[in-house]
């Protein structure tokens, strides 16, 4: 089924169109027009969130509950239609459309089911003690509520799962936040089909129009008029370095500073400690290769450094690890913008005196082949830049000396989204003292497996120290991502009659 997108945006429950527009670059097919968005857009739908807060925040959760569940079910209803020009705008297979597209709707529900439970309120309760001495102590009740309006970029790199209707969107929803979406450029007609998705579930449901708009963002004057608009409270973001620090810092320098939930990026460090890679290391190497193509390399996650112990495993690591990359052709990239930055990142271990190539190939265009460079570990520490994320199927392998090396490597390490030890039983000791090290670094730390794909759980972490995000203490992923839009309240003293319904005796 073909989708014609419109080219306008949503705001408050109108498709409203704007006098400039720009074309869209699809992967395949003929470049579509659409409006672009301005100030007086994102004050429209800002406006409108905080009009709709007043209402939509003081829902009971069942109703927030149906409406996501409504989200959910709209978006299936138009899944082939969602497939085909996401498909045509990003070059991703219909494959990886539809999977995405049911990690998208199972997160809407499984934020449902948590939000019913009621567990994210984290309610607590202090009963007055009235004969307490030298003072009385007051009856004191807390619970979480919605911080207000919520901003959210779209992502490149997931046109459904972290963008329009994704992990930002679906956990300020229903943490009771009404949401403002800046459009990605990649793939705008994704995004349009989805907003309608959710256009149609507000009305099927009666939640406020203004609880969800929709600015189609072609450049950066959209994205800051965003965050530095007053009545927007928190900022959700998946995207580069650059990008987000900039955004971040418009966030800190407003003259209320809000905060700026950002997931920038990682190189998702792979430690492979000496027993394993003696026992099963061209198996690892396999495994490896293939994680680091997935997607053309176009995953946060993407684990683009492994560090070995040098020797003749490790000479056998990287032999397996180039046959393996060899059999991988080149793959589309989800745009022009992202091929040439790859391009330019590759460019940089081309010429680089103190690395050598594994594979090396020549990439054109939108598509990009892989290439794997290695290096010593005395190298590597010496240039931050062999730490920085290549976005794309670009790997390095650093060979370090003995287990004292790779503890002192891990320390290097800037903040990460996951970090990763292939181990044996033998290598246990070495684990244990690289493991409080990686606590330090990673959000997420896995054995024995690949950090591409980031299962949509309550255990579940997606973040990590700065530079991977700019919230520690936070997660994209997960249904602890909710309460990024939450804050305490304390009710002291209040009779039960107008106490909110969540925390009433």
């Amino acid at each position: 089924m073909a989708y014609t997108p419109h080219g306008r945006h949503l705001i408050a429950g109108e498709w409203v169109a704007g006098e400039a527009t720009f074309l869209s670059s699809p992967s395949s097919g003929p470049a579509q027009a659409f409006s672009a968005g301005t100030e007086a857009h994102v004050d429209a739908a800002a406006k409108a969130a905080e009009d709709a807060f007043w209402t939509y925040g003081y829902l009971p959760r069942e109703t927030r509950a149906g409406f996501l569940m409504a989200i959910a079910a709209e978006i299936e209803e138009r899944g082939a239609a969602i497939t085909d020009i996401a498909v045509r705008e990003t070059g991703l297979p219909a494959a990886r459309i539809d999977g995405e597209r049911a990690r998208t709707t199972g997160q809407l529900r499984l934020f449902v089911y948590h939000i019913l439970k009621g567990e994210f309120l984290d309610r607590r309760f202090d009963a007055a003690l009235p004969d307490r001495q030298p003072l009385p102590r007051p009856e004191i009740r807390l619970m979480q509520r919605p911080v207000g309006p919520v901003g959210v970029f779209g992502a490149s790199n997931f046109p459904l799962a972290f963008s329009v209707a994704g992990g930002d969107t679906a956990s300020a929803l229903a943490a009771g936040c009404p949401v403002v979406v800046k459009g990605h450029p990649a793939h705008p007609g994704t995004g349009e089909i989805v907003a309608e998705a959710i256009r149609a579930a507000i009305a099927t449901t009666g939640v406020p129009k203004g609880v969800f708009s929709f600015v189609h963002g072609q450049d950066r004057l959209v994205g800051e008029a965003l965050v530095r608009h007053p009545l927007i409270k928190a900022v959700g973001f998946t995207g580069s370095l650059a990008g987000g620090r900039a955004l971040f810092d418009l966030c800190a320098r407003r003259p209320e500073p809000i905060p700026f939930f950002g997931e920038l990026g990682s190189v998702n460090p792979m430690f492979v400690l000496p027993e394993a890679l003696f026992a099963r290391g061209p198996a690892i190497a396999a495994g490896w290769a293939a994680s680091l193509t997935m997607g053309a390399g176009q995953f946060c996650t993407n684990p683009g450094i492994v560090v070995v112990p040098d020797g003749k495993a490790a000479d056998r690591f990287v032999s397996a690890a180039r046959t393996a990359l060899e059999k991988i052709g080149p793959q589309t990239m989800l745009t022009d913008g992202i091929a040439e930055a790859f391009r330019r990142g590759h460019a940089r271990f081309a010429v680089h005196e103190a690395v050598r190539p594994v594979i090396e190939t020549q990439s054109e265009g939108r598509t990009a082949s892989p290439s794997v460079y290695e290096t010593t570990a005395d190298a590597f520490l010496r240039d931050h830049a062999l730490s920085e994320e290549v976005f794309g199927p670009l790997g390095l392998v650093v060979r370090v000396p003995d287990g004292a090396a790779m503890i002192d490597l891990a320390r290097a390490f800037e903040g990460q989204l996951t970090a990763t030890l292939h181990m044996d039983r033998a290598d246990a000791p070495l684990a244990r003292q690289l493991l409080p090290v990686l606590e330090r670094k990673a959000g997420r730390i896995l054995a024995n497996g690949f950090p591409t794909g980031v299962e949509v759980s309550d255990a579940m972490i997606h973040g990590g120290p700065y530079p991977a995000s700019t919230n520690f203490g936070a997660t994209s992923v997960g249904t602890m991502a909710i309460r990024r839009f939450l804050r305490p309240v304390s009710y002291q003293n209040l009779p039960d009659e107008i106490l909110p319904t969540d925390i009433r005796p």
